[in-house]
């Protein structure tokens, strides 16, 4: 299983255990924030990064008083804070590799936090570039296979411009070219065919394997990174096996 799903299975697990909806609900709200204000409209229709925004929202049932005060901020209709966008890049456990995407207002603040956290957890803060290349950028819907057969999800998918549909366990991976990823979403939807994860995301190229104290050190890095307040996105190579989780 990839870094990416794995990770993802875990934070769907641990999610509903952990009760953390305020936590991700002020994640959501600075990337809509900063998707208004860095778009250049509040219109989603105009904004592709905000479209993206709120529709990870509305999956996380953001009431809608919640998005719109978000755009407000960011189109400076309401008074808000200035976010800065920046990516970090190192290693877990066992050479895992970790990317992650930060939004915050104090960098100096965020750079402390991050390399703290590396540190704890048996791993290290790198250059920038040390790890981004071991990744791409990729649209990513999970569909589990009791949903549908291969078959018709691959027709469907592959209608709407995904590149590839590959079974994981028991999950099926929809993967697009980011710019494609709303259209295959929408023809996923329109089937009303449910699914686990449906985002734009960083998927690993090839994966690291970890077993005991290092699974375990893994798991208590992407869990504290996504706890970190200055954070907004994790993502690993690391494959964990499924008795970890």
């Amino acid at each position: 299983m990839s870094g990416h799903s794995k990770w993802s299975s875990i934070k769907h697990k641990k999610g509903a255990a952990d009760a953390k909806r305020g936590k991700i609900f002020t994640k959501l709200i600075k990337e809509i924030t900063v998707a208004a204000r860095m778009g250049g409209s509040g219109d989603p229709d105009a904004n592709p990064r905000l479209r993206t925004a709120i529709l990870a929202a509305k999956a996380e049932n953001m009431p809608k008083d919640n998005i719109e005060r978000g755009i407000k901020k960011g189109t400076g209709e309401l008074e808000g804070v200035d976010y800065e966008e920046n990516t970090y890049e190192g290693y877990g456990p066992g050479g895992a590799a970790v990317f992650l995407e930060s939004l915050t207002d104090n960098k100096n603040r965020a750079v402390a936090d991050i390399r703290h956290i590396f540190a704890k957890c048996g791993g290290n803060l790198g250059e920038n570039g040390c790890v981004a290349w071991m990744f791409d950028k990729k649209g990513y819907v999970v569909v589990e296979c009791s949903a549908i057969d291969e078959d018709s999800l691959m027709e469907i998918a592959l209608d709407a411009g995904a590149e590839d549909v590959r079974e994981d366990g028991s999950n099926f991976e929809v993967i697009s070219a980011p710019e494609d990823f709303e259209a295959v979403k929408t023809a996923i939807d329109e089937k009303e065919i449910p699914y686990l994860d449906a985002e734009v995301t960083m998927l690993p190229q090839t994966v690291t394997s970890l077993q005991g104290k290092e699974a375990d050190q893994m798991i208590r890095l992407m869990d504290m990174l996504d706890d970190c307040e200055d954070v907004q996105k994790v993502y690993t190579n690391a494959d964990i096996p499924d008795e970890m989780v």
